[in-house]
């Protein structure tokens, strides 16, 4: 298959699994309503919808007003310092249900895996997947600030046996992001839990061309196989990526984008 071929697929399938993502710190409703626009104009594109739109737990509301199956709203909670406040944690991700969310994307608390309390950060996403049954809770592990390998896969683990739906990357707010070394420890746990089949991978925080997202496809295609290349077990959260994904599907040329295709 040719670059150009390929690059159309990748950027058609990063669409179909984009979570349309604005987390600004300066945020306010005029800029969420934008956001939402932008999804539900995706959605009567003949190219097709994003996947989700992600925002602050304030937004909700906002978000699910404005927004229509088959677009999902999710919102995010322990966000972004993933304090081990149970109360907190259950309170936002109990909010953003109660508001209308459909995903809730739960901050891992990262600094006390890293300071061996595995059963407390255990405790706590268990705590949260109880709050939020018949929704999607995606785990943020940040990976970019547990950086070994080995501690990746703990928090992989401890993840999945708590029950969550997806495994995402980063909050997007520390110095290292998405890495595909860190996708790639993340979706082997996937692959070899007994769950495999239901779970998800999210790639999140400094994808913004459809190049950057082939590699986290790849992986994903080779890892959990084909029938996981879609939005039900992959996601990738960005706002950038959109305008790159455009210009690869509408074939403009490279400086309409921020690829070279």
């Amino acid at each position: 298959m040719s670059d150009a071929r390929e690059a159309v697929r990748a950027a058609r399938l990063a669409l179909a699994c984009l979570d349309l993502t604005s987390l600004n710190a300066d945020d306010d409703e005029a800029a969420i309503v934008r956001l939402c626009e932008r999804a539900v104009g995706r959605s009567r594109h003949p190219l097709g919808p994003v996947a989700a739109v992600c925002v602050w737990p304030r937004f909700v509301r906002i978000a699910r007003r404005l927004l229509r199956e088959p677009l999902r709203v999710a919102a995010v909670a322990n966000f972004p310092d993933g304090a081990l406040d149970v109360a907190r944690a259950v309170d936002e991700a109990s909010a953003i249900v109660a508001d209308g969310g459909d995903e809730v994307d739960l901050v891992l608390p990262y600094r006390a895996v890293l300071a061996g309390r595995h059963r407390e950060a255990a405790a706590l996403v268990e705590a949260v997947r109880r709050a939020t049954q018949g929704h999607t809770l995606k785990l943020i592990l940040e990976t970019g600030e547990l950086v070994d390998p080995a501690r990746i896969a703990e928090a992989s683990q401890l993840g999945l046996d708590a029950g969550v739906d997806f495994l995402k990357t980063s909050t997007g707010k520390t110095p290292v992001s998405a890495t595909v070394p860190a996708a790639e420890v993340m979706l082997e746990v996937i692959a070899g839990h007994p769950r495999a089949a239901e779970v998800g991978f999210k790639a999140s925080g400094g994808l913004r061309r459809v190049a950057d997202a082939m590699p986290y496809l790849e992986r994903v295609r080779r890892l959990l196989g084909e029938s996981a290349l879609g939005p039900q077990r992959l996601r990738f959260g960005a706002s950038a990526l959109l305008d790159d994904i455009e210009a690869v599907l509408c074939g403009l040329p490279a400086s309409a984008g921020n690829g070279r295709y």
